[in-house]
């Protein structure tokens, strides 16, 4: 399956826009056997599906990753 090399994430962020971040694909897969994407940092990571389905992965201790609001193709 050909998978998309980018996609924005866009998280609330209080009292400011909202807040995008842009992910690439990694050669890592998650649980759920779809490409694992991350940001320039490596801090924010997802697994997500072709239908834009995404599971925010924790890159560190003591970390609780929160979902999008949206995710959109790049």
């Amino acid at each position: 399956m050909d998978y998309p090399e980018l996609y924005e994430l866009v998280f609330q962020a209080p009292a400011v826009e909202d807040d995008v971040v842009v992910v690439h694909r990694t050669e890592a897969s998650g649980a759920g056997g779809y490409p694992v994407y991350e940001d320039d940092t490596g801090i924010v990571r997802a697994e997500i599906t072709p239908e834009g389905e995404v599971r925010m992965m924790a890159s560190g201790g003591h970390q609780e990753p929160v979902p999008p609001l949206a995710v959109r193709r790049r």
